[in-house]
């Protein structure tokens, strides 16, 4: 019995840190938190729906699809609600902030618009396969989310610290007037940044699908804001911390539910982020000083 909800929670947690992986990206190269980040997590999940449930297409077009759509959606919030804000005089510190909030409201509202309020099912077609070792249940669904999910965490660090877009990005986080002093193209760097964090988005909302076999409209606020906690957990900037953070949040969360009370399954989980954010402020892999960016 634990060591299947350990499975759970694993699994569970490979999703969180693949959302928190698009919150820390963005906040590494930009300073800022994306708070639209949860809705289009959530629109990359109703394009699942749409793909495998509408059109009867198999869970590969599904990824494509909510990559493709995400990635547009990441581009446009760059063009028109980060970067006419970025580098003007006398802009608020919170306008970006605030400029990501209203696009995550006019999302949502756009998603009741298009799909309606409720649950929707996500047809997916490894819902029910599984196989026994034991005493043990593991459903083939947790093992494909959990190989998407590393992979996509090792090509990313691969990524980051292998070629030279990613040491590109890594030079632009850590200083953009001097990234650009260098000759990096840090607009372009800038666009690349939200565009990737934004398509990992879509990956996860095919994923969250995949764990529960429904979305509905208000799962972005609740992904959005726990993606925002794990990164403050395991360092804002970090990615290590990301994975960390999603995967403690999610065994955190699911061993609530099987052995506690599943209403304080999210209380318990934050409170848990506290104490250790009490013993560690600056996160599990953040940096002490507060001058330089993780």
């Amino acid at each position: 019995m634990l060591l299947e909800q350990l499975i759970n929670g694993i699994t569970l947690g490979s999703i969180y840190a693949i959302v928190a992986l698009g919150f820390t990206l963005v906040f590494g190269v930009l300073g800022i938190i994306n708070m639209a980040h949860g809705e289009i997590f959530m629109i990359g999940a109703f394009i699942g729906v749409v793909v495998t449930g509408t059109l009867g297409l198999p869970i590969w077009m599904a990824f494509l699809a909510a990559i493709i759509v995400t990635a547009v959606l990441g581009y446009l919030l760059e063009q028109f609600a980060l970067r006419p804000l970025r580098g003007k005089k006398g802009v608020s510190h919170l306008a970006p902030l605030i400029s990501t909030i209203g696009v995550s409201i006019f999302l949502e509202n756009l998603s009741h618009h298009l799909f309606g309020a409720g649950n929707h099912p996500f047809k997916n077609a490894f819902a029910e396969v599984h196989f026994t070792i034991g005493s043990i249940t593991i459903y083939v669904v947790q093992i494909v989310i959990f190989v998407i999910s590393v992979v996509l965490m090792m090509a990313l660090s691969y990524w980051l610290s292998k070629t030279r877009a990613g040491k590109a990005l890594r030079a632009t986080a850590e200083n953009l007037d001097t990234a650009s002093i260098l000759g990096v193209n840090t607009k372009q760097i800038i666009t690349l940044t939200v565009v990737m964090a934004s398509a990992m988005g879509g990956i996860a909302g095919i994923l969250v699908g995949m764990a529960f076999n429904s979305v509905n409209p208000q799962m972005g606020l609740s992904i959005g804001l726990k993606g925002l906690a794990i990164i403050i957990l395991g360092g804002m900037g970090s990615v290590k911390g990301a994975m960390a953070g999603g995967l403690i949040l999610g065994l955190a969360e699911t061993l609530m539910v099987a052995y506690g009370d599943s209403g304080y399954r999210d209380a318990i989980a934050f409170i848990a982020i506290i104490v250790i954010l009490l013993v560690r402020p600056q996160g599990l892999f953040g940096q002490k000083t507060s001058e330089g960016r993780p």
